[in-house]
């Protein structure tokens, strides 16, 4: 900014200097004395007479004659100067001083039709502000951001990504004021940013997600897809991946996978919510779409009841969050990353023992029974979410073969950093 003044105010000294220098420069006048004139003409008038003299005593003819008098005359009126030296320094300042205020005056009027002193004030607004919208956008502080506050958001992210280098938070940020724009190109390449900084963004791969759906191509459904079961294998609660994977499901025409998420996102909400009524029509739906066709939840027979054993690790007893919640839940080893079986105990004590069964399954036909490979899984999570966090603990099973698992002894050993 400061570059630009510079170079601003220094061009218009160089116009100023083309402008002024030449009325200001000094101008060589050569003086004579008032009598220089006479004497000259004094000079003329003795060599005319010698002249006359050299045609009496025959020393020219007069044709010579003639042309010398010429010559004289010609030399004399070259001779011949002013008798007073023009001294106009004082209207050239005058002049220098009107073309440098016409300069000016053409240069104000010229910036402020063709320069961007109004982008240029918009800016220093937007970064002033920068902290303000990320409160109002992100921790939903205040008054929604309007259209123009959300371009003013992005144009200060990008100043700041700009000076201080890469920063996860930032680009996140930027991708989904740009979603927020319908500037699905800089939000793809904002969440490029911020994945290859952190692979393991939940947030950012779901927004990359909804992104790439937006889109509608195939590759990017499939690339959407396995985004989202990325963050379900880390985190099989996650409404939004559901309702996501929900939709890349309906779209596929994967009627199973459909009607399996919607009910997930259904058995979430009250009835009071306005979006019930939707979801439930769209599970009806779903469920004529599969009569129609013949599609059903592939259900094999087996042990559909697993009783499992949690205790803790000894050196993460005193690691224990405060009024820690544990999660325990079962999920396929491989194809939908939803749980086929979950229980949430508030209170409890380790070793804690439960059964993981057909009942305790989220969706009807999406259970224990319905898969051939688990993983257990076990949590003690901070707030009332499965949704990893720092210093929560975790542990996990390998794959197991469903039938041959009636009772399984899971320990908790790993501390979320």
């Amino acid at each position: 900014m400061i570059l630009m003044w510079a170079c601003f105010a220094l061009l218009t000294l160089v116009a100023l200097g083309f402008v002024m220098l030449p009325f200001l420069k000094k101008e060589r006048v050569q003086t004579i004395t008032h009598n220089a004139n006479a004497e000259l003409i004094s000079i003329y008038e003795q060599r005319l007479v010698d002249l006359q003299t050299d045609l009496d005593n025959q020393r020219i003819d007069s044709i010579n004659h003639a042309e010398s008098i010429v010559e004289l005359k010609r030399r004399l009126l070259n001779e011949l100067s002013p008798e007073k030296s023009l001294n106009s320094k004082g209207n050239n300042r005058i002049f220098a001083l009107t073309g440098g205020a016409f300069v000016l005056a053409l240069t104000g009027i010229f910036y402020s039709f063709t320069g961007s002193q109004q982008q240029i004030s918009a800016w220093h607004d937007a970064m002033d502000n920068l902290a303000d919208y990320g409160e109002r956008a992100v921790m939903q502080k205040g008054e929604p951001l309007s259209q123009n506050e959300l371009q003013a958001f992005a144009l200060a992210l990008r100043t700041k990504l700009s000076r201080s280098g890469d920063d996860e938070i930032a680009w996140m940020l930027l991708g989904r004021v740009a979603m927020s724009l319908n500037e699905f190109d800089m939000a793809q390449q904002s969440f490029d940013k911020a994945l290859r900084m952190n692979p393991d963004n939940m947030q950012v791969l779901i927004s990359y997600s909804q992104v790439l759906l937006l889109e509608g191509s195939e590759a990017n459904m499939t690339r959407a897809a396995g985004m989202l079961s990325k963050v379900l294998k880390v985190e099989p609660t996650n409404l939004d991946a559901i309702s996501l994977l929900a939709l890349i499901a309906y779209e596929r025409k994967d009627w199973p996978q459909a009607k399996a998420a919607f009910e997930v996102l259904l058995a979430s909400m009250e009835k009071s919510d306005s979006r019930y009524s939707m979801i439930s029509k769209r599970i009806a739906d779903i469920e004529q779409q599969m009569q129609s066709e013949g599609s059903v939840i592939p259900v094999t027979n087996g042990v559909s009841t697993i009783t499992v054993t949690v205790d803790i690790a000894k050196e993460l007893i005193d690691k224990q969050p405060k009024n820690g919640i544990l999660f325990i839940f079962a999920k396929a080893a491989t194809g939908s990353p939803m749980p086929l079986a979950a229980v949430k105990l508030t209170t409890y004590s380790f070793p804690v023992t439960v059964e993981l069964s057909d009942s305790s399954a989220m969706v009807a036909g999406l259970n224990l029974s319905s898969a051939e490979n688990i993983v257990i899984s076990a949590r003690i999570s901070i707030d009332d979410s499965v949704m990893p966090s720092s210093g929560e603990l975790e542990g996990h099973s390998e794959p197991l073969k469903r039938e041959s698992v009636s009772d399984y002894q899971l320990q908790i050993n790993t501390l979320i950093p």
